[in-house]
């Protein structure tokens, strides 16, 4: 079996023995107390029940009243500020459900823009959170330059202890400010602000649910739109570091950066560059066909013999023509003349042509007078 199909299949089992965990410890935290506050709100209704003497038909009209005259209490959803947020749960995936569209139109436009909007969030997110990650890096390093540190290289510990301050710091100052415009508790606004920034959005802790607070409480709403695009560019570095960099690492795959293959260039061998380039010539000369093969043998074998049996002419002028004009009209000169364009030629279309060669170069080599 693969490491890779053992990885996989130890990742599932991983995952859902994390979610039997997690459902029995969220059924022992939560379930004794789902029982008492049912029972509490029972109580409470037959209460209502005898003192307005309305029935359950009568009680179930009032509840879903309520329940869809809630979202309203914020002012009206729909309009560009309360649109501008719905706008943002969606393609962060946030999904409060605080508001949701009515019409068949919104619905069909809803899912369409998600669409689209949703994976060019994601993307988006990932090069913030790699241009941060970089500048976080360039920061540190100057920093040990100007503390005098001996090793000014930034490892990845550095990187995750600042990645690790920086998210406990986002949710620190979104528990503060929330925790004083809405009225909450440090914890339960430190709460919600997890809850956002991770793209949970259960939707029990909801910002601007106020009355008329998305028309009167501009400052605090652009102050929210603000720290949820913040936010989630910082816990997306966080987790373009430490998440991305471990399912890299994780797969055990070669290195494929450019600098390594220039590096394992660098360091072959000689010999066997030369055998390579050998080969090469090879391939080049294989590639051409035999009576072009032929004709550069037979035409360099001419230039090779013309160097053994040939004297050197006694006089050229400045252009290294031969002095005597009778000779550039005589058979000898035109043979020769043929078969040094010809040595040129196969020169150029083969490699192998100029080491058959002998590797001299005499363009005008004269032959004897025939």
């Amino acid at each position: 079996m693969k490491t890779q199909n053992i990885r996989t299949l130890s990742l599932i089992l991983s995952i859902v023995f994390y979610l039997l965990l997690g459902a029995a410890v969220f059924d022992a935290l939560e379930s004794d107390s789902e029982c008492s506050r049912k029972k509490a709100l029972e109580q409470k209704l037959d209460e209502l029940k005898k003192k307005y003497g309305f029935t359950a038909d009568e009680y179930r009209d009032i509840e879903r009243v309520v329940i869809q005259s809630e979202p309203h209490r914020a002012g009206r959803q729909w309009k560009f500020a309360g649109s501008f947020y719905f706008a943002i749960t969606v393609i962060t995936t946030i999904g409060y459900g605080h508001a949701a569209p009515r019409t068949d139109a919104g619905k069909a436009f809803c899912m369409f823009y998600a669409v689209l909007g949703i994976p060019l969030t994601l993307v988006m997110f990932q090069s913030l959170g790699e241009r941060i990650n970089t500048f976080v890096r360039f920061l540190l390093h100057r920093a040990k330059q100007g503390l005098g540190l001996r090793k000014t290289e930034v490892s990845m510990g550095n990187m995750v202890l600042v990645g690790l301050l920086s998210c406990m710091s986002t949710l620190c100052v979104g528990a503060a400010a929330f925790s004083y415009f809405e009225d909450w508790t440090f914890f339960n606004a430190y709460y919600y602000s997890f809850i956002t920034l991770t793209t949970i959005g259960f939707g029990d802790f909801v910002a601007l649910q106020k009355t008329d607070a998305l028309q009167k409480r501009r400052p605090y709403v652009a102050f929210s739109f603000m720290y949820i695009l913040v936010g989630l560019t910082v816990i997306g570095a966080f987790l373009n570091l430490v998440v991305l960099r471990f399912l890299t690492v994780s797969t055990g795959e070669p290195d494929v950066r450019p600098e390594a293959g220039v590096e394992e260039q660098g360091t072959q061998p000689k010999d066997t560059q030369g055998d390579r380039e050998v080969l090469e010539a090879e391939a080049g000369t294989a590639d051409l066909s035999e009576p072009s093969r032929l004709r550069a043998l037979l035409s360099c074998m001419c230039c090779g013999l013309e160097i053994y049996h040939s004297p050197s002419p006694p006089h050229r002028d400045e252009v290294g023509g031969h002095s005597n004009p009778v000779f550039y009209n005589s058979i000898s000169y035109r043979v020769d003349q043929a078969s040094c364009s010809s040595c040129t030629l196969s020169s150029q279309a083969s490699p192998s042509s100029v080491a058959l060669g002998l590797g001299k170069n005499n363009p005008h080599t004269r032959r004897k007078s025939l």
